[in-house]
């Protein structure tokens, strides 16, 4: 497998306005739902344990194609990306043996300074996942001392003229439920964040796994304080926003006074599934690549995607998010 590229330059300067134009890729994977799918032990089961398992047999399984995930992977490496991204969904019904097999497949995206994740709602499938799911990701979520504030999320990782903020909306819902909620504690740390990165001069990437916007998602599958979560990035500003949880690629827009991308709209980029063998261009195995350049004071977003292509199992370019 081919690990992610190191970072040159992993810190900014005291000013980072005052840096020369440059520009830095971040490679963008999510909703990978590693299998095959262990079994559960008889002191593991759970009501919801056993819906999703049912599911993973009657339809999850045809759809999730490691061997093309593995390609996938190996395809990612070899553009040497300045990071990697994960947004979640690592395992699928929150058992033990699923955190330790993600953990082993996320040491193989590259050194954990160059790798973050924030989880979804499949990690967080039951309550006592919850530990694992802290235990197994803590090297991909551990953030940078200066913005250390007590709790894993928001976790901010300074890298090059780049801020990355891993948000949380994983937590544990009833049978047939998959919501995501912040909580109002991580919305006024993320407010803190965005100022205190935003007057360094940084472009601001959040990474979050449920899609932040209130339109949409269903009341069984959105963000709970998604109008929350909307008003504090209007307010205090973003440069991108990446997503996952729709196993698809989308794209929308999110109007800031305090972004600094040109236009004044923060992209909010969403992914497919990375191990989907879906028939659906816009569901079917894919990455993106976010390129974020510097433009004076401002920041220009451009995106490229690739991922399977239809009928066939090469990797190659596709349709890009018109971002």
């Amino acid at each position: 497998m081919v690990r992610a590229a190191s970072l040159a330059n992993p810190r900014p300067p005291a000013n980072a306005q005052d840096r020369p134009p440059m520009s830095f890729v971040v490679a963008h994977l999510t909703d990978v739902h590693l299998g095959p799918l262990p079994r559960p032990r008889f002191e593991e089961l759970r009501v919801k344990r056993v819906m999703g398992y049912v599911n993973w047999k009657r339809a999850r399984e045809r759809l999730s194609d490691m061997a093309a995930l593995a390609r996938l992977v190996d395809d990612m490496g070899a553009q040497k990306p300045d990071h990697v991204a994960v947004t979640g969904d690592l395992v699928n019904i929150g058992l033990p043996s699923e955190f330790r097999r993600a953990a082993q497949w996320m040491g193989g995206l590259g050194d954990p300074d160059d790798v973050s994740l924030t989880p979804g709602n499949h990690d967080a499938y039951v309550r006592d996942a919850m530990p694992h799911l802290a235990a197994a990701f803590a090297p991909w979520t551990q953030g940078d001392a200066e913005y250390a504030h007590g709790e894993t999320f928001p976790f901010v990782r300074v890298r090059g003229d780049v801020a990355l903020i891993g948000l949380s909306t994983a937590t544990p819902t009833g049978p047939l439920m998959a919501t995501g909620r912040l909580g109002a504690r991580q919305i006024e740390a993320l407010a803190a964040i965005l100022s205190k990165t935003g007057a360094s001069g940084l472009a601001r990437v959040i990474l979050i796994h449920h899609p932040p916007l209130a339109r949409g998602g269903g009341p069984l599958r959105s963000l709970i304080d998604a109008r929350a979560f909307e008003a504090t990035v209007a307010r205090h500003g973003a440069e991108a926003i990446l997503h996952g949880h729709t196993h698809k690629s989308m794209v929308d827009h999110l109007a800031s006074p305090a972004t600094r991308v040109e236009g004044g709209r923060i992209p909010i980029i969403g992914a497919p599934s990375a191990s989907s063998a879906s028939t659906d261009p816009r569901q079917r195995a894919a990455y993106h690549l976010i390129r974020l350049e510097r433009a004076g004071e401002h920041w220009r977003i451009s995106a490229r995607a690739r991922g399977l292509a239809l009928g066939r199992g090469e990797i190659g370019e596709r349709t890009a998010p018109a971002v």
